[in-house]
């Protein structure tokens, strides 16, 4: 299993188609997605998922530990938080999804995980929702109207999932469009409970995690424990505002 933890911002050492419209109007409406069976504690371990009575506390702990600083750093309001990994193999994906978790948690809070790896999405085939759906992507390029139609019970309480959708080779593109500002700030807007995260591609891979983090208000850089080395950790840490850098987690893959 996996294992995190966060350290000091580097800084210092050095986040259905067709639309919504008048009733009458031959416009079809979203079919809202129907709530999968919750997931049962196994089902949990199986898919390297923390929940309350994880079998594994370091892990679950080493979460709730990040979700709290990242409140901290967040303020009073809700946030946007850009999760990104160093380079491939570093479990940013799965930092992602457990940190979603951790505000799911919370009874007064709610999560949203959208899978922003246009090249390699994961999130829909690790919480096993959204495989043949439409996404992100697909509401950037105008193919769905309504955000609401790419959002998907996951099965886990107060835990939404936004998948990629439809394979992009190149995605910056959409990642800058007002579509996309529009979306976060939709999502952001509907409850003041709501936090946000993205699951972002590798830094050193692809420019998409630095475009990312235009739209987060705080960036989580996860480095594969072993797997990248500290001069890889600061050229990718140079990529984002120094403000916005919240810290590193390492993760511990085996």
């Amino acid at each position: 299993m996996n294992s995190a933890t966060l350290l000091d911002n580097p800084a210092d050492r050095r986040a259905t188609e067709g639309g919504h419209q008048a009733r009458g109007l031959d416009v079809p409406l979203p079919v809202p997605v129907p709530a999968p069976p919750a997931l049962t504690p196994r089902s949990l371990e199986e898919r390297r998922l923390i929940h309350r009575h994880d079998g594994v506390r370091v892990q679950a702990d080493a979460f709730r530990d990040l979700r709290t600083r990242l409140l901290t750093l967040g303020g009073s309001g809700n946030f946007v938080t850009l999760v990104a990994p160093v380079g491939h193999g570093c479990g940013g994906s799965f930092v992602a999804r457990n940190l979603a978790l951790a505000f799911a948690f919370d009874e007064t809070k709610t999560a949203t995980l959208v899978d922003c790896d246009a090249l390699h999405p994961s999130q829909h085939t690790a919480l096993g929702t959204g495989r043949t759906g439409r996404g992100l992507m697909d509401y950037l390029d105008g193919s769905v109207q309504d955000v609401q139609a790419i959002q998907y019970p996951t099965g886990i309480p107060r835990l939404q999932l936004i998948p990629n959708g439809s394979v992009r080779e190149i995605a910056g593109e959409y990642f800058t469009s007002s579509r996309a500002r529009t979306m976060i700030d939709s999502l952001r807007g509907s409850s003041p409970g709501r936090y946000i995260i993205l699951d972002g591609p590798s830094v050193l891979n692809s420019p998409d995690a630095r475009i990312l983090s235009d739209l987060a208000d705080l960036v989580v850089l996860v480095a594969g424990y072993g797997k990248v080395t500290l001069d890889a950790i600061d050229k990718a840490a140079a990529n984002f505002d120094p403000p916005k850098l919240a810290g590193i987690v390492f993760n511990d893959i085996h």
